[in-house]
């Protein structure tokens, strides 16, 4: 627990970064297109150049984690590799592509008294990111609010404090290249945690906070959050497989939806199957699903003796791990029911060759991400062509979905007259 001097200092530490925050946001909102794609660029390259640095830091971060006791899915979240730094940079370049949000016209009209009014995109200003585990995370989020017009305080997970601190040094190099203030990203430097209270108080200079991690941490936030949040709930995903599935095609999209990586948001974990496929289905995925630990229902136990039973906490646990839950229902309305009450809102999907039940499935449920024979791995920015991610937004305000540039600005009125006064 820390002292009150050390809150005290804390206070002080984000309060400093607030203001530097909002003062840089103010440069960053007029700077060019041109600026802001040179500092992508060539962080992208200072990514590269310091990968030595980046993986022995990050090695520091995983021994910590080890020597923790932590789950082998929360270490993949954390571990760096030279292709997971490539793919850093190759986002922040593909980041640098995209066409700026900024100034962009969403709309126009001409009033009868010859007022001109156009609503333009515009920055929120100052964004306060909150995340865990995933150092990628602050270049994703200091890329794409560097490209909207935002300044962005960083506060990563402890655990990634010695990889996030070289990530952010490599773009502060892209902001200096590009003659803007190296206060556009900022990492809030301490594990200690009263640094994310204060964050939540920091009204007076942050705009937006936005939590990237598990329920406690979405749900911190929320709580005391004293800032306008756009929350990112954790992803507890199903994949419904209709009567009418294609089996094979089921068993290849199941497989990479659970394991392709176990410890990503959009991740499934649950499995929701028509009781007229099941007893066929089944024993056939798990075959297919070498090495994950399958829970059931009694139904689904029916159908394989390998299906261990499943308890009520199951249905709304989000793994990021090697297990799935496997609910077997009547028909799509009960599935549709079960999802309605067990899903997070993140991503959920169905499998099916009927484009009809296709359809009412997608209509039906009520997230943030729906998918019709796709995995619901590809619930991710990049794969939207967004370039990246700064989360995926589970709420129904401002932004949902896949937070890309586009969310990550708001929007003025501009009205342009020549004198006109009001009756």
């Amino acid at each position: 627990m820390s002292s009150d001097n050390e809150i005290d200092t804390i206070e002080s530490m984000i309060e400093n970064l607030g203001k530097q925050a909002k003062a840089a946001s103010k440069s960053l909102a007029c700077a060019t297109t041109q600026q802001k794609n040179i500092a992508l660029t060539v962080a992208a390259n200072a990514l590269r150049e310091n990968t030595p640095a980046l993986l022995k830091a990050n090695d520091l971060d995983v021994l910590g984690v080890t020597q923790a006791g932590k789950a082998e899915s929360f270490v993949d979240r954390l571990k760096l590799t030279p292709e997971r730094i490539e793919a850093m940079a190759v986002a922040l370049e593909d980041i640098a592509k995209l066409p700026d949000p900024v100034g962009h016209v969403l709309a126009k009209f001409d009033r009868p008294n010859g007022l001109k009014i156009t609503r333009v995109a515009t920055p929120i200003g100052v964004i306060g990111m909150i995340y865990e585990s995933r150092p990628n995370v602050g270049a994703d989020a200091g890329a794409l609010c560097l490209k909207s017009g935002n300044a962005v305080i960083l506060r990563g997970g402890s655990e990634s404090l010695n990889s996030t601190r070289i990530i952010v040094d490599c773009m502060a190099t892209g902001l200096r290249a590009a003659n803007l203030p190296v206060t556009c990203i900022q990492l809030v430097d301490t594990d200690d945690r009263s640094a994310v209270a204060a964050l939540l108080r920091c009204a007076e200079y942050v705009d937006l906070v936005i939590p990237r991690g598990g329920r406690g941490l979405v749900e911190l936030v929320r709580n005391q959050a004293q800032v306008p949040t756009l929350l990112h709930l954790d992803g507890n995903n199903h994949v419904y497989v209709d009567k009418d599935a294609d089996l094979a095609k089921a068993l290849s999209v199941i497989n990479n939806a659970k394991l392709r990586r176990t410890g990503v948001c959009g991740a499934t974990e649950s499995l929701v199957i028509d009781k007229a496929i099941a007893a066929q289905f089944l024993p056939q995925l798990v075959d297919t699903l070498k090495d994950c630990e399958v829970r059931g229902d009694i139904a689904a136990q029916a159908c394989d003796k390998r299906i261990i039973a499943a308890n009520d906490a199951d249905w709304d646990t989000e793994y990021l791990d090697a297990i799935l839950s496997v609910k077997v229902v009547e028909d799509l309305a009960q599935a549709l029911d079960f999802i309605d009450k067990h899903s997070s809102k993140h991503t959920d999907a169905i499998i099916t060759e009927n484009d009809d039940t296709a359809e009412l499935f997608m209509r039906a449920v009520d997230s943030a991400v729906v998918m019709h024979n796709a995995s619901t791995q590809f619930a991710d920015g990049g794969e939207f062509g967004m370039g990246a991610e700064i989360g995926i937004a589970t709420g129904k305000i401002h932004a949902r979905g896949p937070v890309g540039l586009e969310q990550l600005t708001i929007f003025k009125y501009r009205v342009a007259g020549q004198g006109q006064i009001r009756p």
